[in-house]
């Protein structure tokens, strides 16, 4: 698809994602223009500059957007972005590009966009129904300049994506082998990298030439054309599509590249992916349960322990580094199979990267030009044959005329800036494909648009309802664990500290030095420092479970803040309360204090004063797994993040304290990492390091607020809110 993007210019063709009156998502092709702060949509590509467009909408700071992954949509896949105005949930858009890089590219000049767009936040949206236009009417409220400092703000945005943790690797080389380095994850006590488990962790790493995106497409693929490169892969399918970045895969292998004797495998993963800020694509997948697809006859279950790909751009995006890991339990008799024999299945298994290094080479560096049409449709292999009783024999034809008088007697003043891109009647409007063109009679716009008129088949509205009414995880975590019901606790020390490091569930302060932050010539130079120390003081920590938020815990009586407070001293202190969903609703409080006045650091007190959008501009989080599967490590990273920017926060500023709550799983791909960490919790050691972003010299060098070191955290252990 076409697209093109100059400075404060973006457009190019992108799908609208709405639902029709059954409930129903449809998509409908539309072209917009991106022009500073001002979204356009169109029926056709603008003739010139002039055009009026059929719909339109401002963007400014109070929008964002959010990363919602891959779906598909009659047969096609697109990636998925939806923005939302954050003072009313309700007034948002959902978009849909053809690739991955287009949907990184739109959503990162939309996410610029409304941050350097007019600052003027709380200006209403007035809708002229007669043109289909939304205009902003300033006359209503006075002009009001927002507290946000974009002094350097594209800074914010040409981070270079190198780590910004100092932290040894465990990957050990081995051996070079069809042009591919081969390594194995090698333990603390070996340095070596001599001893071998009986499942090892084995990766095989190799340039390809193909970009990332083409081959990011091609093993994402459970196309039959996968065994052109993949000589383990017999027949692949998804069993459930749990989101946009995570679905539940079985995949059958084939047994004529296995031991003599041995029987044929398969495997049910959950698969997880993400695209980096460079480009980089991460691919991580591990076994689990799930209901719908029990072990079939004939096939003994493998479970992998952790797996993936990470596929990185080189060359100015021509050339792409490839790594590609597995620790495999095969499920053999010990007697039948030796450690060694287990161990050589598992590299010949990351081989086959070679072979995907040489048909990229031979299709001269594409991989397959599209997905699969069916991969997204259910697993006919496991899934049990029900015959359902449609609920709905007949669909009632649309009245199209219906629907326009439905919309003409919309009080324009319910309208907002974002739903109006997504008007009703477009449910019955769209861009023909260009391979649909030839098939057409007539190419008018009222004929297309009677061409994809389509009702949905009852069985797909039972589907749907089915759908509705499940919200069950239909998969099971195979490390996933139970909770405890827990007493009456004190906040801010329900989670007990260990400086000795040696206790479970326990916290400590991490060591600032692993971390780097912005030096005093960051501006200039680009470079990052080691952090010396920390602003504040980590003096609690909090591991609650819930069936709902639990939202300001510095306020709550009888807990650590209070009871600073009721003494009157000058302490000031800064609560993180990272909100994680899971199977309950986990809430990782973290508590430091300034214990000199607040006003002795400016930039802290800018922070705890300013407004939302301020604060959001500006926290950053830096996390690191010192200790766990290499699968936890590739999943959260080493890199900084602006919270706000991927997260929803919510503040809440007390007389002694400021908190900040976190939710986790308003992010799909957050929500995608939160999963697979919870399921190996309780063998984790997790490092984070806070701070407030230095923008200009004056500011400069950063400086932690705190960091923390939280010691195999297990959900069992933590405590019930009552």
């Amino acid at each position: 698809m076409e697209m093109s993007r100059t400075d404060g210019r973006m457009e190019g063709w992108l799908y609208t994602i709405r639902h029709n009156r059954f409930g129903l998502q449809f998509s409908r092709k539309r072209y917009f223009l991106l022009l500073d702060n001002n979204l356009k949509s169109f029926r056709s590509v603008p003739s010139d500059h002039n055009e009026e467009p059929d719909r339109r909408a401002s963007l400014d700071c109070c929008i964002r957007v959010t990363d919602n992954g891959r779906e598909s949509f009659h047969r096609k896949i697109l990636f998925i972005f939806t923005l939302y105005n954050t003072s009313n949930h309700l007034d948002q858009l959902k978009l849909g590009a053809s690739s991955p890089e287009e949907a990184a590219k739109w959503i990162r000049s939309l996410q610029d966009a409304s941050q350097k767009g007019f600052p003027f936040p709380d200006c209403e949206f007035v809708s002229h129904a007669q043109k289909g236009l939304v205009k902003l009417d300033l006359s209503k409220r006075t002009r009001r300049k927002v507290s946000v400092d974009w002094t350097n703000y594209s800074s914010l945005n040409v981070e270079t994506i190198a780590p910004d943790v100092i932290a040894p690797s465990p990957w050990k080389i081995f051996g070079c082998q069809n042009g591919l380095r081969l390594f194995k994850e090698a333990k603390d006590w070996d340095s070596r990298g001599k001893h071998w488990d009986d499942h090892p962790a084995v990766m095989a790493v190799g340039v390809i030439d193909g970009t990332s995106e083409d081959i990011f497409n091609t093993l994402m693929s459970l196309d039959p054309l996968r065994s052109e490169w993949d000589f383990c892969f017999y027949k692949g399918s998804v069993v459930e599509h749990l989101d946009g970045h995570t679905d539940i895969i079985n995949v059958q292998l084939y047994s004529d590249w296995l031991p003599w004797g041995m029987n044929r495998r398969d495997l049910l993963l959950r698969r997880y992916w993400r695209r980096e800020e460079d480009g980089t694509y991460v691919i991580l997948c591990h076994s689990v349960y799930h209901k719908k697809c029990p072990p079939r006859r004939g096939y003994v279950r493998a479970c992998v322990k952790s797996g993936g790909y990470v596929v990185a751009p080189v060359s100015k995006g021509k050339q792409s580094l490839v790594k590609h890991m597995v620790a495999i339990d095969w499920r053999s008799w010990n007697l039948y199979m030796r450690p060694s024999s287990s161990r050589s299945i598992t590299i010949r298994v990351v081989e086959r990267l070679a072979a995907l290094r040489e048909m990229f080479k031979a299709k001269q560096g594409h991989g397959f030009a599209e997905f699969v049409s069916g991969e997204f449709l259910e697993t006919k292999s496991c899934l049990s044959k029900v015959n359902i009783r449609p609920l709905i024999t007949e669909a009632k034809r649309v009245d199209l005329e219906l629907v326009k008088a439905d919309e003409m007697e919309k009080p324009s003043s319910a309208r907002h800036s974002l739903m109006d891109l997504n008007n009703v009647s477009d449910e019955f409007f769209d861009v023909p494909e260009p391979s649909e063109f030839d098939s057409l009679i007539d190419n008018s716009p009222f004929s297309q648009g009677h061409s994809q008129l389509k009702i949905p088949s009852p069985a797909g509205i039972v589907k749907k309802l089915q759908d509705l009414a499940n919200n069950k995880k239909g998969y099971m975590d195979l490390q996933e664990v139970g909770m405890d019901d827990k007493s009456t606790f004190f906040y801010g020390a329900t989670l007990q500290k260990d400086p000795n490091l040696t206790m479970p569930c326990s916290w400590a302060t991490a060591d600032p030095s692993t971390f780097l932050i912005r030096g005093e010539n960051y501006l200039k130079d680009r470079q990052k420092v080691k952090a010396n120390e920390t602003l504040m003081q980590m003096i609690g920590a909090d591991w609650i479970s819930s069936n709902k938020r639990e939202d300001d815990l510095g306020g709550r009586l009888g807990g650590l803040v209070q009871e600073y407070a009721a003494k009157g001293g000058p302490e000031f202190f800064f609560i993180v309360n990272m909100q994680v969903p899971g199977s309950a609703m986990y809430s990782l409080a973290l508590y430091y204090m300034l214990k000199t006045p607040l006003e002795e650091h400016p930039l802290i007190e800018s922070f705890v004063n300013g407004d939302d959008a301020y604060r959001n501009s500006r926290f950053k989080l830096i996390p690191h797994i010192s200790k766990g599967s290499w699968i936890v490590k590739q999943s959260v990273g080493k890199k900084a993040c602006l919270v706000g920017q991927a997260l929803e926060v919510r503040y809440t500023r007390g007389k002694n304290y400021l908190e900040l709550d976190v939710d986790v799983g308003s992010s799909t791909v957050a929500r995608g990492v939160t999963n697979l960490v919870l399921g190996y919790l309780t063998n984790l050691v997790i490092e984070m390091a806070f701070l407030i972003q230095a923008n200009t010299e004056n500011e400069l060098p950063e400086l932690l607020l705190g960091t923390c070191r939280l010691n195999y955290l297990d959900v069992s252990k933590s405590v019930q809110e009552r």
